[in-house]
């Protein structure tokens, strides 16, 4: 790494993080961290406040009030001090299209202040990581594909080996083979660095990420690792059933195995009528429903507990009030 400090408890914190333009709050009363090594998703709609925040953290923009550090130095106290452990690549990362590959990170190496009797070493170590040796190198940055140009901001973001990266939709515009191999990318990176990335893919983010930091209207509204949040937003067990039984004959079925059960009807194909059964949390039913539906003369073609993922979790937490999100 690029010194020997000693890692702290938290690679990035924000508290209570605030940025007012006039009228409008973009972030307000923001907290929340990244460890040492860990990957985390910074996620929420359009307009959330993700970019804002990310520039506050990186020391590109000032905050109205709250605290920021990185490796545990202040970004407004010591901007200099906190950029020496941190690297940030920007949504719209803008690269020079006339220069080659390798020009351009032995040039950003020069200004990173990578030693230079390691320029060359570093220069070549990103690009083979990066995938860019092969298919990029010699090339001029503006012939390269936008998948490629990621690639090359991310060789750049890793030069000078920080303790921090902060990544702003590294994967926007890409393909689906392109995505898969910044998502590899990333999560190589995992114990290295810290990462903090923000991503509108929820099924990539849910790929690569240790845990997620979830904000709406600037204000924080969950965080923690998947499996916690879902049992914290969807806490109730829901089961996919298809079957010839009508509805009534279902509903008495489920109820028989829980009083609480609560069936919907999907539709129907070719006779087969598909329903979701809604238990609530930690129902005894869980464990029995398929036999109980079996033993009230219910046919069943499939049955299957349902797993919500990344999205259902982020749409449950942006309906919830602002502030409701856990502290870290």
């Amino acid at each position: 790494m690029n010194d020997d400090a000693p890692s702290p408890e938290a690679a990035v914190v924000a508290e209570k993080l605030t940025k007012r333009y006039g009228s409008l709050t973009a972030v307000e009363d923001l907290s929340f961290s990244v460890a040492p090594g860990e990957i985390v998703g910074f996620l929420g709609p359009n307009g959330a406040g993700k970019s804002t925040t990310m520039r506050i953290l990186s020391g590109t923009m000032a905050g109205t009030s709250g605290r920021a550090s990185i490796w545990g130095v202040s970004v407004a106290l010591d901007p200099a001090g906190a950029k020496r452990h941190l690297a940030y690549m920007p949504e719209n990362n803008p690269l020079p299209e006339d220069l080659r590959v390798e020009e351009y990170l032995n040039l950003r190496a020069r200004l990173k202040d990578v030693a230079p009797d390691q320029v060359g070493a570093r220069v070549r170590r990103v690009m083979e990581d990066c995938d860019l040796t092969r298919r990029a190198s010699g090339r001029l940055i503006g012939q390269l594909s936008k998948g490629f140009r990621q690639r090359v901001g991310i060789a750049d973001a890793l030069l000078a080996e920080p303790r921090v990266v902060i990544l702003d939709e590294p994967t926007i515009g890409l393909d689906p083979h392109q995505i898969l191999g910044i998502r590899e990318l990333i999560r190589s990176l995992r114990g290295k660095m810290a990462v903090l990335i923000s991503s509108h893919i929820l099924h990539e983010v849910e790929q690569v990420c240790d845990k997620v930091v979830i904000i709406n209207r600037g204000r924080l509204v969950a965080q923690g690792r998947t499996e916690e949040l879902r049992r914290e937003l969807l806490p109730a067990l829901a089961f996919s059933v298809a079957t010839r039984a009508d509805a009534p004959a279902m509903l008495a079925a489920c109820r028989a195995a829980d009083p609480a059960a609560e069936v919907t009807f999907l539709g129907e194909t070719d006779g087969w009528r598909s329903y979701r059964v809604t238990l609530p949390p930690a129902s005894p039913a869980r464990e029995t429903l398929a036999g109980s539906l079996v033993a009230a003369g219910i046919a069943l073609r499939e049955i299957a507990e349902e797993r919500f993922g990344l999205e259902e979790i982020f749409l449950a937490a942006t309906r919830r009030a602002p502030g409701e999100g856990r502290r870290p």
